[in-house]
């Protein structure tokens, strides 16, 4: 997964305009208590984070 895909998955399930704000301040446990702003900046894979994102929001298994 690269960069472009976890943020258009994101967007597709956050509402307007709450995207960057949620990716800056929502905490993931998943992520070892990163946002996903700090999780990108640390490197971890993407494919990581969308799996820690796909989690907190609850989504259908579809979407993992």
């Amino acid at each position: 997964m690269s960069e472009t895909e976890l943020w258009r998955r994101m967007a597709e399930h956050l509402p307007d305009g709450r995207l960057e704000l949620w990716a800056d301040s929502i905490v993931l446990s998943e992520l070892g208590g990163c946002t996903v702003t700090e999780a990108i900046a640390a490197g971890l894979p993407f494919a990581r984070i969308w799996r820690a994102v796909w989690e907190m929001l609850e989504l259908p298994e579809r979407y993992r």
